[in-house]
């Protein structure tokens, strides 16, 4: 393997690119804004000047974009990705979007000589810089088997979900998931809080009853409950609102197509919503909890 490029250089792709030249492993970077790809040239990276280039010659592509939009015009627009690789080339896309979008590419990849998967990741940024994501992978058996020996210097946990699309579709549940966890552990912080508890204590309790979560355990949204949550830290760093928001669309979209049954995740998407549009889209999600407490005193 002679050259891997990676596309999307933002809070996520950077320190994944980054893993990626600790490896060892040739590293070509391209980002719309030229100033992002400055730290990874300073490691060993090369900077390609335009998406063509970035994309001609390469072995493998890395894409780690905001949104399907996004995806579209990368991979299918003029100039893009599947018309500038080579055939043969391995393309593992990142981003968190809709199942549809990943299997469009995913089959316009095929008819061009190209493996395809969809990988979305699971972790944040810590995980991202610390090379311990979760990669949730969409694609053929040999397409997985070709990009879990890339995926591995990014994570340390790689899953095959099914064919094309299957990738978005376990992490939009995992995240749905997330959602109405914290959701729920905000909301019965603050009924306790209201009610005259130690938020410190209540967690405690609820970590060793039925009511222990993943939120509870690694992630309180409580300030000053956890020293290592975004809690402690005014809400920065972490998952932003507006991007929870964003992936509970994704799951409501996913709903609808297959008929299936969301209310609790519908709520969530609803409450998220209504927090990012609050001014709170750039705080970690778990700053839901300063939505309950302010209609606890409203």
């Amino acid at each position: 393997m002679n050259k891997i490029t990676f596309i999307g250089l933002g809070n996520m792709g950077t320190p994944m690119a980054k893993n990626l030249l600790k490896a060892g492993l040739q590293v070509e970077v391209f980002d719309l804004n030229p100033n992002a790809t400055l730290e990874l040239t300073e490691m060993g990276a090369t900077s390609a000047s335009s998406l063509q280039q970035a994309v001609i010659g390469a072995d493998v592509v890395i894409t780690m974009l905001p949104a399907g939009q996004h995806v579209q015009s990368v991979y299918l627009g003029p100039n893009g990705v599947l018309e500038s690789a080579e055939e043969g080339t391995l393309l593992i896309d990142s981003s968190t979007i809709d199942p549809a979008t990943a299997r469009q590419v995913a089959t316009q990849a095929n008819e061009h000589g190209l493996a395809f998967v969809d990988a979305p990741v699971s972790g944040g940024v810590a995980g991202a810089g610390a090379g311990t994501l979760t990669f949730i992978v969409g694609g053929s058996d040999e397409s997985f088997a070709q990009a879990r020996d890339i995926l591995q210097h990014m994570g340390k946990n790689i899953f095959h979900a099914g064919d094309a699309g299957s990738g978005q579709v376990a992490k939009i549940c995992n995240n749905m998931m997330l959602g109405i966890l914290m959701s729920g552990t905000c909301e019965a912080l603050n009924l306790g809080i209201d009610n005259g508890l130690d938020p410190k204590v209540l967690s405690d309790i609820m970590l060793q009853s039925s009511g222990r979560n993943w939120a509870l355990e690694l992630y309180n949204p409580c300030p000053n409950v956890m020293e290592t949550a975004p809690a402690s830290n005014g809400y920065q760093g972490g998952f932003m609102t507006q991007l929870m928001a964003k992936d509970l669309g994704l799951a409501m979209e996913a709903a609808v197509a297959s008929h299936s049954s969301t209310p609790m995740g519908s709520v969530a998407r609803n409450l998220f919503n209504i927090h990012s549009s609050q001014g709170n889209g750039n705080k970690d999600f778990s700053s839901l909890f300063e939505f309950y407490q302010q209609q606890s005193k409203g």
